[in-house]
């Protein structure tokens, strides 16, 4: 029998926007494996720890204090499925709520969302690229100026695709999507493949990659990566670290993964982890 429900008690994770916040790689986790998740981290504001949660494949009741928030623990209680053997395929629509600092979030339906006729439709024209560091890593980044596209980008031979349309055409804030392929070597040293849509610092691209806690911009939006590996770890964080759960998530064999969103975002990455990883974000490590 395979094991379903896994514990992570009195965690010690510094979070490091935009791709590595405790709560975000914690969703991942659960996502990506197909089980339900019961982590607690430390409270440490000068270290940046914060952030416990349940968390399963269709829900997460989780809580994420800011700095400046008071420092008394918080019960978490949340009622979770008996989870069936493991599918292929993970396919949800969300439903959010929040309260009391707390969040939680819980999905359950088949979106079937697609911008085109099919996801399989010939790769999208070329976009200007441009290089930014993100997390001490180099990507390669576009930028997403119009009002709906249909981009790809490839770092070296790794290539990501996103289709997307802007709810609001006044958004303020810049985006770019991003690609990585190849060896992170600052706390550690481990391949990592990833795709991440980011809410850039600053209304220049140079700003793109660096931390962003807060935005106003809404968006739908499709993205699919190939990865070379099955430890794929899939999170969406929005505005103010709060989590969403993606209305469509899938697997191919080839290993190909599409996740399908409407939301508010600061960051989020399809991650892929290497075989020994303990990681997250699009991340092969």
């Amino acid at each position: 029998m395979r094991l379903r429900s896994r514990g992570l008690p009195t965690l010690a994770w510094m979070n490091q926007l935009p791709l590595l916040d405790s709560i975000q790689f914690q969703q991942a986790f659960s996502l990506a494996a197909n089980v339900t998740l019961l982590a607690v981290n430390i409270r440490n504001d000068r270290l940046i720890m914060t952030g416990s949660g349940i968390y399963t494949p269709f829900s997460a009741t989780y809580h994420h204090a800011r700095k400046g928030d008071p420092e008394e623990g918080r019960l978490l209680v949340a009622r979770v499925p008996v989870l069936e053997p493991l599918e292929v395929k993970q396919s949800a629509a969300k439903e959010v709520e929040a309260g009391g600092g707390e969040s939680t979030i819980s999905a359950a339906t088949d979106s079937g969302y697609c911008y085109q006729d099919s996801c399989d439709d010939p790769p999208p024209p070329s976009y200007p690229t441009f290089i930014s560091s993100m997390m001490y890593d180099t990507f390669t980044f576009v930028l997403l100026n119009e009002t709906q596209g249909d981009i790809k980008v490839c770092n070296g031979t790794f290539c990501c695709r996103l289709q997307y349309r802007w709810l609001l055409q006044d958004h303020k804030e810049l985006y770019a999507f991003g690609a990585l392929a190849g060896t992170h070597t600052v706390n550690g040293r481990y391949a990592l493949q990833v795709c991440a849509v980011v809410c850039c610092a600053g209304l220049d691209q140079s700003s793109c990659g660096q931390e962003a806690e807060e935005a106003e911009s809404k968006m739908d939006f499709l993205l699919e990566g190939n990865f070379d590996t099955k430890y794929v770890y899939p999170s969406i964080l929005t505005s103010r670290m709060f989590l969403e759960q993606p209305e469509s998530l899938e697997k191919a064999a080839d290993g190909r993964l599409t996740m399908n969103i409407q939301t508010r975002r600061v960051a989020w990455s399809l991650p892929a982890c290497m075989d020994e990883c303990t990681t997250w974000t699009m991340n092969k490590l």
